[in-house]
């Protein structure tokens, strides 16, 4: 993002928070939010590309402000913060920082190491943007529990404020960090950091509960449909059809195009194509398998478009409840 700390909105800046935080931390604190504050969260991380470490840094520093402010981390201290970024970057880099901040603590080590429940009396008292901006600084599982928490106003917004993140300038995270009183502007390096904000929020949604999954792209859709069929197509690819049940994999067999199926099944991995085969009478594999060999050269282009005619198929059947797929991370279906 190449504006200063203090033109983000508060999703904006959520959204930086939650890339930073990585995907597990983000994907808790969406439990704990409210529908429409997980929407406007994971709409802003959508449109994240890329992110000045500077930017990161202030949004950081300021909400370790916050936290330090109001004491909702019962461990500090050094010990704690180098076991927090060792964590977090590796013994190495976790040396590094530590030899720059001295005894400070890093607001973004005590942000990570904390739960929801200790940060969304914070959270909540921040602008959208500003929302946006630390959710993208914590883990997807903390960032999804936090969201969760918000109420639905609140998820709306800041999911958008994420999803329209395009990059974060460094200076505006230092900013944002010492507005809460934190020094940590010298944790991270200083050069840009490319995000895939679509991805992003596809990655948070797929560990979120399915009505807030639900909500939060028709939130989206409402203001971008492309941007919303960007985050679908990253929820649900090609290769996860491979977790589909027998049950469900006949159910799309019988619907599916049989052109569609031998030019998708081309390029595909022996294990996407054995679990279609596994599906099928002796007959139809046969015939199957002398299709793709018919087929012969094609574009690769052309393999992509057939496998995500296939997958928008299977899209709009979970969505509309004929068939369940299978995380491929919980036990959770989709």
């Amino acid at each position: 993002m190449n504006k200063p700390i203090e033109q983000l909105t508060a999703l904006e800046k959520v959204a930086i928070l939650l890339i930073a935080l990585g995907e597990d931390t983000t994907v808790e604190i969406l439990k704990h939010m409210h529908d429409s504050e997980t929407e406007k969260i994971a709409a802003t991380i959508a449109t994240v590309q890329h992110v000045d470490t500077h930017t990161m840094d202030q949004v950081l520093e300021d909400f370790e402000s916050l936290l330090r402010q109001g004491q909702f981390v019962s461990q500090g201290g050094r010990e704690f913060a180098h076991a927090a970024l060792e964590l977090a970057m590796g013994s190495e880099r976790a040396e590094q920082v530590m030899a720059r901040i001295g005894q400070t603590v890093s607001g973004l080590t005590l942000l990570k190491n904390a739960d929801a429940n200790q940060i969304l009396p914070i959270i909540r008292k921040e602008q959208a943007q500003t929302i946006a901006l630390i959710l993208t600084q914590i883990p997807p599982s903390l960032a999804a529990d936090i969201l969760v928490g918000l109420s639905e106003e609140q998820q709306a917004e800041v999911s958008y404020r994420m999803a329209t993140i395009s990059s974060i300038e460094p200076e505006a995270l230092r900013e944002l960090e010492e507005n809460l009183a934190l020094e940590l502007q010298d944790v991270l390096s200083g050069h840009v950091t490319d995000f895939d904000g679509p991805k992003v929020v596809a990655d948070i949604l797929n560990r979120a509960q399915q009505d807030t999954e639900f909500q939060v792209l028709d939130h989206i859709a409402q203001h971008d449909p492309e941007l919303a069929e960007s985050i679908r197509e990253e929820m649900f690819v090609f290769d996860d059809l491979r977790h589909l049940s027998d049950q469900d994999m006949q159910i799309l067999l019988k619907e599916i195009d049989a052109n569609d199926l031998a030019l998708a099944l081309k390029n595909a991995n022996e294990t996407i194509k054995n679990r279609f085969f596994a599906n099928l009478s002796q007959n139809r594999v046969n015939r199957l398998k002398e299709e793709i060999e018919f087929l012969g050269k094609v574009r690769l282009s052309e393999v992509q478009e057939a496998q995500q005619r296939v997958a928008q198929m299977v899209r709009e059947y979970q969505e509309s409840g004929q068939l369940r797929i299978v995380r491929a991370d919980s036990n959770d279906m989709l």
